[in-house]
């Protein structure tokens, strides 16, 4: 090989190392690397209707979060979390029939599993056909459970739903506007939103693999930021869910007695269900950006042909408020305290399952439920947190699904009258539960 070949080869090979220096250096640039990981010790008790009482005195959990997200422009994104949220040691589990559920599967913590928690993909843009309308769209495993409003005590950056009446983890997408310019009102947004609950498919290994079984469970929602600046924010969201499910016998006769033979949890179809919530949040600056809410909530069921929801054949609509607020610490500078209220009718009936409150969505209660908390930071990306709910009931059902087997309300005064203390379906029921909840959290 002559010099010349030498040379042209050296320069080929240089100019080669260096394009590969800076694509990677480009690609790096582009990716976002994070974890959350979280240690709890909840002290946590339930009174049932029956009068018994059930405690954990140390319930201790890990819960970590992987985070990776890649950003190609100023235009496309995408974003995942890993999840990982379990009890210390082996878990000794006497009911795990839908610990697993996917509405909620990443933030029980009884089975062991790594699950996805979000995958999605985010477009946006500043002109929508050549008209200077901000718009953007997305697809996939939505980020759905850390809710606006829900967002505060759990110190976390808000997703764009309702914390009210949406709390649920979430495969669809959404397609949204900022039409502020277009409309005259601060903040003026609106966003569409559709997905999908449950699939109703045959299994992979059958003669039909994943055709039709039975109806889905889809959901349609809109939202619209109606006024939002530095100070006030107002939101309303309203939504659709079809299909709605229950399981087909809960096993309890007309006298509370449980049989085992009865027992059916396979899932039917209900009803639909229509939900609504609108929300006002002022931040107050003169008062070291003080925060104050109030959000109220409304649910209506649908139930189907020869069917009930709830108890009932007939629709019923319940109701609900939830307010608060989030104030400065009182022992350091970057420290946020809260105080919340909430109460919910007879009816009354969200989608908040993958709230993160141990004993039962508080936001989901047919009574009152009381919160407090502290949130304190310790160090760099290092936090702890205090904090106390407690919930009184006044009917059954809070946590159950939309059918009359395990969502029908009923007054926990009946259920602790002489016909049913004794029984086993008073036993079943709670009439209040408490959680104290101490954390220590690091995040990179």
């Amino acid at each position: 090989m002559n010099v010349a070949k030498m040379i042209i080869l050296s320069s080929l090979v240089a100019t080669a190392s260096l394009s590969a220096a800076t694509l990677n250096q480009n690609v790096l640039s582009k990716i976002d690397i994070g974890a959350d990981y979280r240690f709890s010790v909840d002290s946590l008790g339930y009174k049932m209707a029956s009068g018994n009482e059930y405690k954990n005195n140390a319930l201790l959990t890990n819960r970590l979060w992987l985070m990776l997200g890649y950003t190609e422009d100023k235009h496309l994104s995408f974003h995942s979390k890993i999840v990982y949220n379990k009890v210390f040691g082996q878990p000794v589990v006497s009911n795990v029939a839908f610990d697993g559920f996917d509405w909620f599967g990443s933030t029980t913590n009884t089975d062991n599993q790594v699950r996805i928690k979000e995958a999605y993909i985010d477009y946006k843009d500043d002109k929508l056909f050549g008209v200077n309308i901000g718009w953007d769209f997305g697809v996939g495993r939505r980020p759905t459970t850390y809710n606006k409003l829900l967002s505060f005590r759990d110190d976390e950056a808000a997703s764009s739903p309702l914390g009210h009446i949406v709390s649920a983890e979430f495969d669809g997408g959404h397609l949204g506007f900022n039409l502020e310019k277009q409309i005259g009102i601060k903040g003026f947004r609106v966003k569409l939103a559709a997905g999908r609950g449950l699939s109703s498919i045959d299994s992979s290994i059958s003669p039909t693999p994943v055709a039709s079984s039975g109806e889905n469970i889809n959901m349609f929602a809109i939202n619209v930021v109606t006024y939002a600046n530095k100070n006030l924010h107002t939101e309303l969201q309203v939504l659709r869910a079809t299909n709605l499910v229950d399981i087909t016998n809960a096993g309890f006769d007309n006298t509370g007695t449980f049989n085992a033979a009865n027992y059916d949890p396979t899932l039917k179809t209900v009803g639909d269900i229509s939900l609504a919530s609108y929300m006002a949040m002022y931040n107050i600056s003169s008062l070291k950006d003080t925060k104050v809410f109030a959000s109220l909530a409304l649910s209506q069921t649908d139930p189907s042909s020869g069917e009930t929801m709830l108890g009932s054949a007939d629709k019923k609509v319940g109701t609900s408020i939830w307010i608060g607020t989030q104030f400065p610490s009182l022992i350091s500078s970057k420290g946020k305290w809260g105080v919340e209220y909430n109460h919910g009718s007879k009816y009354f009936r969200p989608f908040t399952y993958s709230e993160d409150t141990t004993v039962g969505s508080k936001l989901a209660t047919r009574g009152d439920a009381y919160e407090i908390y502290f949130t304190e930071p310790l160090y760099k990306g290092l936090s702890c947190q205090l904090r106390t709910t407690y919930i009184d009931y006044k009917y059954s059902g809070s946590n159950g699904f939309f059918g009359s087997q395990t969502g029908t309300p009923m007054a926990l005064s009946t259920l602790s009258s002489a016909m049913y203390a004794s029984s086993d379906l008073a036993d079943s029921v709670a009439d209040s539960a408490y959680d104290f909840r101490a954390y220590l959290r690091y995040r990179f």
